[in-house]
């Protein structure tokens, strides 16, 4: 059963579980656990998914009940518009207080089109929670250095809040396409969790036919309590 966050004629809006897929996929013929085909068969209705979180990802993931409506929804999405979103990660290193990385992103293999640009725009402010260390040897290093971050997408790119910490050589760790492999199992050997470690906290948007704010908020995953007995004060 999915923890469902808000109901509605329009809308479905769950809390994703990480691991999950959206919906089934020829990529990952292996996975068996599906958030679309759960969702619906928990409600009884047909759903549409009005954007994706990656399969590592857990929390507040959006549905609608008619095509119409997940049009609608998907090209706020993917513009921002009208949209505030919310994401917590665990990085590595340890970035500054604050920043915003305002970097271009090219669109994935599988999203580009002829009529499309194929480099978007892409924003995205952090701010630093907490930091920390874990007994793992980096290099010539004693420790691995990490940090919790707030994460805002101020535009809806494909991986974007992946990507942009990359970008700015601070990886999510459990990112296994733009993280470091090695560095990945370790943490999940001495943590004891193998997981992306990224989950979206809340998210607002305005309701697609009553026009109503909505606030949602997915609590956090029981296993980022793993982290605090190697938090010190950022």
């Amino acid at each position: 059963m999915l923890d469902i966050l808000y109901l509605d004629d329009y809308l479905a809006i769950v809390h994703k579980p990480a691991g999950w897929l959206v919906h089934r996929t020829p990529l990952d013929k292996g996975e068996t656990r599906f958030v679309l085909q759960t969702l619906r068969d928990q409600i009884g209705r047909h759903v549409w998914p009005v954007h994706r979180l990656d399969k590592g990802t857990s929390g507040v993931l959006v549905f609608a009940l008619s095509a119409e409506v997940a049009r609608t929804l998907g090209q706020a999405f993917e513009t921002g518009e009208g949209l505030h979103k919310t994401y917590r990660a665990i990085v590595r290193g340890w970035p500054s207080d604050q920043g915003l990385i305002d970097h271009p992103l090219k669109r994935m293999p599988d999203d580009m089109r002829s009529e499309r640009e194929e480099i978007q725009p892409a924003q995205t402010r952090y701010q630093t929670l907490r930091q920390g260390e874990l007994p793992i040897a980096q290099g010539e290093f004693p420790s691995l250095r990490w940090a919790e971050v707030q994460l805002q997408p101020l535009t809806g790119r494909r991986h974007q809040l992946r990507r942009h910490m990359k970008h700015i050589a601070h990886p999510i760790i459990g990112d296994a396409t733009h993280g470091k492999g090695p560095l990945n199992r370790a943490v999940a050997a001495h943590i004891g969790v193998t997981r992306l470690w990224l989950h979206a906290e809340s998210l607002q948007l305005p309701h697609p036919v009553s026009g109503q704010l909505l606030r949602l908020a997915a609590p956090m995953p029981s296993d980022w309590t793993l982290w605090d007995a190697f938090s010190t004060e950022p």
